[in-house]
């Protein structure tokens, strides 16, 4: 069962929200640098609104020497004996001279602003969710789907980055500008400003309703991408399944289907943003159109000078209008934030079960004796899947498993390398519980094998490698050669160095296994966990498999599960189980002697001819 759901139970709103500002606190150096460049350019903005002004009530003086001495800021007027046209180039000059200011200004802004909060923010995230992944148990990754989790990754990480320089900068910025055009405007005259920004309280009434209507179609989309995302990978990944049974058309059909659906719910919330956004933007008209109306009448009375009273209250409420816009796009922001925060936040704060514990055991070396006293394990409460395991086992043992899908067999080799807890009893090795060891030291003293064995996009030494990145090639070869997987390597055009393809898709299933088996090998764990290696492979594969399987058992305690007869007969001792508990336990021939499972599997595979011995020749079994 998948655990999929956008945000996650016990998170409010205003919890995540609380969260987003803490995260936003860790970068306010970058964020404190953003704030100070748009200051600057908000000076900018007013000095050049203000000369455009002072330059309209100077040709207007020029043109009647009645109108009213136009008001430098400051007091900087130029030399009384310049004259107009020397003037004008000064104010000419200076709106230049302000406007290359403000492009540099802007330049900086932007390069700061990627460089330093909206990529840094990303890396920094996206880096720490994928670590908490890796560190987080098979229980939280098995209960959300791969779509979820890349989606957790890559869109989210996004999103809420989205918050920092979308939201609180911006919010800082917007809040400062707002401010300060208010009070110059104020400072022009004051029934003007509130005539004009009388609106104001509307258009903060109408962003909050926006925002409770928007927020779960955000949930919504992101619920349906995951399930995209989700769909085209598993469709990818079994593409093979899809050519083989001619069903390109219908997962054609049923993949466009759900990417149309998408498509509508990314369209509902375009569809409610197209009509917030202009929705705002027509109150700040309604505020300009009250400026006009007002405004030039108080110019007509002569109580506010044209250019640097009415152009430039129009200049600034202009901007302030701009900037209320930019508050609505920042609630549609904090919607998308809080809706991607939720799933964020679930990763970085879902405790690891899984860890190595306060004064834990450095297991640097063992002998492989393990044991299982009184195991029980359950992923389900209520549900066990193992039920009272108790078995031991002394240094270089093989024990086999046998029995049915789901008798529990692959959760029990999980148990040893501490993929997962136990819920009751203990599993030892060399006498130490697994969960008092350093996980670390107790997983290079195991080496697995699974049914499906892994590989990367890589070459095939780095690849046998992976647990020990620095081992030489002679010993990466050894390992090979134990694993019988040396010849075929050798004769791969570039041997060693040759690249496979994603997941080995370039090779056979033998050819596989028996890189896994390599892989396993290089690390010289003493204890080898074999899950069904020849699980669905021809003969010629399995007796591949069982040569490279023979050579990784020598001198190590090994479990090997398996439904074949012929490859469990040689163990030590072999471990029936069903339902999650061992109902037979003894050798080849003392199960042979007793009814059971056992006895049942191998009189079929006998009639059948399947029994095969570990060299791969056909064998019967007294």
């Amino acid at each position: 069962m998948t655990n999929d759901s956008d945000q996650p139970v016990g998170y409010t709103e205003k919890e995540i929200f609380k969260r987003l500002l803490k995260l936003s606190w860790k970068y306010r150096g970058g964020c404190l640098k953003a704030v100070v460049m748009q200051g600057m350019l908000l000076s900018l903005t007013i000095g050049g609104l203000n000369l455009a002004g002072v330059g309209i009530d100077f040709i207007r003086k020029a043109m009647d020497t009645g109108a009213k001495e136009p008001i430098w800021l400051f007091g900087l007027a130029p030399p009384a004996e310049w004259s107009v046209l020397q003037v004008l180039f000064f104010i000419s000059g200076l709106s230049l001279g302000i406007a290359c200011v403000r492009y540099y200004l802007n330049y900086a802004y932007k390069i700061s602003m990627v460089r330093f909060l909206q990529q840094g923010i990303v890396v920094d995230l996206r880096s720490r969710v994928y670590e908490r992944m890796q560190r987080l148990s098979f229980r939280f990754l098995d209960s959300r789907t791969s779509g979820t989790l890349i989606n957790r990754v890559t869109g989210d990480v996004q999103a809420v980055r989205l918050f920092v320089d979308g939201v609180m900068v911006q919010g800082v910025i917007i809040c400062l500008s707002l401010a300060i055009y208010l009070a110059y405007m104020l400072s022009i005259n004051t029934t003007l400003t509130l005539i004009s920004t009388a609106t104001i309280p509307l258009m903060f009434f109408y962003s909050r309703q926006f925002s409770k209507k928007v927020r779960p179609e955000y949930i919504k989309s992101r619920d349906m991408m995951d399930s995209l995302i989700f769909k085209m990978v598993e469709r990818i990944q079994g593409i093979h399944v899809v050519k083989g049974f001619a069903r390109e058309e219908q997962e054609l059909k049923l993949l466009g289907d759900e990417n149309d659906a998408v498509r509508d719910q990314k369209r509902k919330i375009i569809l409610l943003t197209s009509i917030f956004t202009p929705s705002i933007g027509m109150l700040s008209h309604v505020s300009i159109m009250i400026l006009l109306a007002y405004g030039g009448y108080l110019v007509i009375e002569d109580v506010l000078p044209l250019g640097s009273g009415l152009i430039v209250f129009l200049g600034l409420l202009n901007r302030f209008s701009e900037q209320v816009n930019s508050a609505a796009n920042i609630v549609d922001n904090v919607q998308q934030s809080v809706a991607a925060a939720g799933r964020v936040f679930e990763v970085l704060d879902t405790p690891i079960e899984i860890k190595s514990p306060q004064n834990a055991v450095r297991l640097d070396s063992c002998s492989g004796k393990v044991e299982f006293r009184n195991v029980s394990f359950e992923y389900t409460p209520g549900e066990k899947v193992l039920d009272n395991i108790s078995f031991k086992l002394e240094k270089g043992q093989f024990v086999g498993i046998l029995g049915t899908t789901g008798a529990g067999k692959s959760t029990l080799l999980s148990l040893i390398p501490r993929f997962y807890d136990t819920g009751m009893g203990a599993v030892m090795i060399d006498g130490y519980d697994v969960r008092r060891l350093k996980i670390g030291s107790l997983r290079r003293q195991v080496g697995i094998v699974f049914q499906e064995s892994f590989l990367f996009s890589n070459t095939i030494a780095a690849n046998i490698a992976f647990g020990h990145p620095g081992a030489e090639r002679g010993r990466i070869e050894t390992a090979a050669k134990l694993a019988s997987a040396h010849e075929f390597i050798s004769a791969l055009p570039k041997g060693y160095d040759a690249v496979i393809g994603e997941s080995g898709c370039d090779l056979s299933g033998g050819q596989r296994q028996r890189l896994a088996i390599a892989r396993a090998i290089l690390l010289d764990p003493p204890i080898l966990l074999l899950d069904d290696p020849t699980a669905s492979v021809d003969s010629q594969t399995e007796k591949e498999i069982l040569q490279g399987i023979e050579s990784a058992m020598k001198g190590r305690t090994t479990f090997l599960v398996s439904h074949r007869i012929g490859v469990l007969m040689k163990a030590d001792i072999i471990l029936v189980m069903h339902k999650g508990q061992i109902v037979q336990k003894g050798t080849h021939e003392e199960l042979m002697k007793t009814k059971g499972h056992y006895r049942q599997t191998a009189d079929i595979q006998i009639d059948t001819g399947e029994s095969v011995n570990p060299a791969g020749t056909s064998k019967g079994v007294a």
